[in-house]
């Protein structure tokens, strides 16, 4: 079985119709494909039989949490260089790549190299699932009970692993850079920013009632009430983080104006609120469900309170009903998690009654974010291994690094919508000029 390496570069240039853009080291210490690229490492055979069971993202999303595979090198120069191959995947430009993979594999040679990729995978058992896959969901999309357990299969992985990851301020949603060449700002000062930017385009004064909807560990609801005054209610679907929420803010000496709930937003019954955050939420809502929960959050609000919608956004496709999520995502990040076009968001908004006064693309802050992140758990590895595990670990390193690139690359953008429920009279209380331009 010597030059493993070299027969698995053959089998993937046949099916692909073009070099190979790394190099790959198997685990018969054989090494084929472009020097200095960076090297996928194919650890053992299992890595080939998860992908003739699971062919695509989910074999490879597999092997990776196992171990199985590996990057000796830059891992974001490996994923930039095979993202045309992999992860692009839910987008229009993936279509003709996956056409010209299936009709590769019906020429004789190609053929004839996916019996050699048998021979080199050995025994024929499909290996089991890491631990760390999101088991079979059953049951309609975005119940109560089902968005709990998805969310719970994310957050609900310790507090300590994400203060890791994230930082003192805890915040797990895209930070507010000055600018990218601005190396001395640190994530907790463009966390704060971000927070307090979110404050001052709700409007928040002294003694407003704020709902922050998907409140994560309690940083917004903290930051509003200490650095604006307001009386506010934070709620999440994670136990976890609201025992830390909650600690948070006892020990900051604010119970009397903060209170935390783990309760779902359509479980809410004691409006009205002067001004609603939802910052990385929506996400998890749904396409089904997402005009409820902009009709939802419109009926929150006080006639004239604004709501601050900041969300994660994907590129259009010529056919919207072919969307998917990726696998990896579905199963190991963001179970039930759906992506719509800003687009689509603000129409749904606009059809729940609401006014939309402003859009800002801010695209280029979430890669900065996630690199901060990336760096920070791989400079606390071990240690974030131990709280977790080396999977789950595996796992946040490979989604954080391929989002990072994703945003860089404009396949996906996040935005922040403000919108009013503005009253019959019409008067929006916003300003004239809400942004002064830069140039």
């Amino acid at each position: 079985m010597a030059d493993a390496a070299g027969r698995l570069t053959k089998l993937a240039e046949e099916v692909l119709g073009a070099p190979l853009p790394v190099r790959i080291r198997a685990w018969d210490r054989s090494e084929s494909g472009p020097p200095g690229a960076p090297t996928l490492v194919i650890r053992n055979r299992k890595a080939l039989r998860r992908l003739l069971f699971k062919p695509g993202e989910l074999g490879l999303a597999r092997a990776w949490v196992a171990g199985d595979i590996a990057v000796d090198g830059d891992l974001y120069e490996a994923l930039d260089l095979l993202a045309g191959l992999i992860w692009e995947r839910g987008t229009a430009a993936s279509t003709p790549r996956r056409a010209a993979a299936l009709r590769a594999l019906a020429r004789p040679e190609v053929r004839a190299a996916a019996r050699e990729l048998l021979s080199l995978a050995g025994a024929p058992i499909p290996p089991a699932p890491p631990k760390e896959e999101a088991r079979f969901r059953r049951g309609p999309l975005h119940t109560l009970l089902r968005d709990k357990e998805a969310i719970s299969h994310h957050y609900d992985v310790g507090n300590d692993f994400y203060a890791l990851v994230l930082g003192p301020s805890m915040v797990y949603s895209c930070a507010y850079w000055g600018t990218a060449e601005d190396t001395a700002a640190t994530l907790e000062d463009a966390q704060r920013d971000k927070l307090d930017l979110i404050c001052r385009k709700l409007g928040l004064t002294e003694g407003q009632r704020l709902l922050d909807v998907g409140c994560g560990w309690g940083s917004m609801v903290l930051h509003a009430a200490r650095e604006f005054g307001v009386r506010a209610v934070g709620i999440t679907l994670s136990e976890e983080q609201a025992a830390y929420a909650r600690k948070r803010i006892a020990d900051a000496g604010l119970a009397d104006r903060i209170e935390i709930r783990v309760q779902d937003y359509r479980q809410i019954k004691d409006e009205p609120f002067d001004a609603i955050s939802s910052i990385g939420m929506a996400e998890h809502v749904g396409r089904a469900l997402y005009a409820e929960y902009a009709t939802a959050l419109h009926g929150l609000l006080k006639p004239g309170g604004r709501l601050l919608n900041h969300q994660i956004a994907r590129r259009p496709l010529e056919d919207e009903e072919s969307y998917h999520v990726d696998e990896f995502i579905d199963r190991y990040v963001f179970p039930d998690g759906e992506l719509a076009p800003v687009g689509r968001t603000v129409g749904q908004l606009e059809e729940a009654g609401f006014e939309v006064r402003d859009v800002e693309a801010i695209r280029e802050h979430y890669a900065l974010t996630l690199r901060k992140w990336v760096a920070n758990l791989e400079a606390h590895w071990d240690e974030a291994a131990r709280l977790t595990s080396v999977g789950r670990a595996r796992v946040w390193r490979l989604y954080m690094a391929a989002c990072a690139l994703s945003f860089e690359r404009n396949r996906i953008g996040v935005n922040q919508v403000l919108a009013v429920r503005t009253p019959d009279s019409g008067a929006s209380g916003m300003p004239l000029r809400a942004r002064v331009w830069q140039g």
